[in-house]
């Protein structure tokens, strides 16, 4: 196995005395986009709570590995600055700190002193025109009174700024509408064209297929009871939007039966 890449093998996780995972193997490589869905309840967001290194979720067996290092020993800030993104399903808004005050702050966090001031302006400026956004947002606080649209692509913004390795998006298409999710997925499409983004590797936790319709995956898998139970290419997302998840439900039962 090559050490490059995002590699979980027999992840068992789970929160407040449930087990949830119970042996998550999957492997995201550099520059490809990795779809993870299932139904409510099926543990894809304990999965990336868990690989982020969220206190409340308490990992009881397995690995995982970024590039060849180990994460799940390291605290949040450190498995951050190994190269890890997490954007959240309901992004917290932080009145009082402006936009682009928290952009500067975590790119120094992560990576100190690589950028004088004038060259970071330059950067989030280049990223804000990839990205199709308004300067305004810089002087706006963080999410604060931002539509679910302006949330999403702020996180697009601070993905681009911070340059990780790997981006865990645990449903962005959460409360979106159809403009706002097309917006996103073309922040995506843009972001992994875009010299900073070719190499990073994504996995997207949805529950729907339909922004898949605007971000191209790889591989999708199916994830059931806190298991990977079906893996594929791109069709299988074609599978679950025209038959939803009772027929991989059936594969399922008949192989075990």
């Amino acid at each position: 196995m090559s050490e490059r890449g995002l590699h979980i093998a027999g992840l068992r996780s789970g929160v407040a005395g449930n087990d949830i995972l119970k042996g998550i193997d999957l492997d995201v490589q550099p520059g490809s986009v990795h779809a993870l869905m299932g139904p409510n309840g099926s543990g894809k967001s304990t999965l990336a709570f868990s690989i982020a290194g969220h206190p409340s979720y308490a990992v009881a067996g397995g690995s995982v590995t970024l590039d060849g290092e180990e994460l799940l020993g390291l605290a949040p800030d450190k498995r951050a600055k190994a190269g890890l993104f997490l954007s959240f399903q309901y992004p917290a808004a932080i009145p009082g700190v402006s936009v682009a005050n928290f952009i500067r702050t975590a790119r120094q966090a992560l990576h100190p002193d690589d950028l004088t001031p004038a060259k970071f302006r330059a950067l989030i400026f280049e990223q804000l025109d990839v990205l199709g956004m308004d300067a305004a947002f810089l002087s706006r606080y963080v999410n604060d009174g931002f539509s679910g649209g302006e949330k999403k692509r702020l996180e697009m913004l601070q993905l681009a700024m911070l340059s990780p390795k790997y981006a865990v998006l645990d449903e962005t298409d959460s409360g979106l509408d159809v403009d706002a999710l097309r917006a996103v997925g073309q922040s995506v499409g843009a972001l992994r064209a875009s010299d900073a983004g070719k190499e990073i590797g994504f996995l997207i936790i949805t529950h729907y297929p339909r922004i898949l319709q605007h971000i191209a995956a790889d591989h999708v898998h199916i994830m059931m009871d806190g298991r990977i139970v079906k893996s594929g290419g791109p069709e299988l997302a074609n599978v679950i939007e025209r038959e939803g998840y009772d027929r991989i439900r059936e594969e399922v039962a008949a192989s075990v039966g």
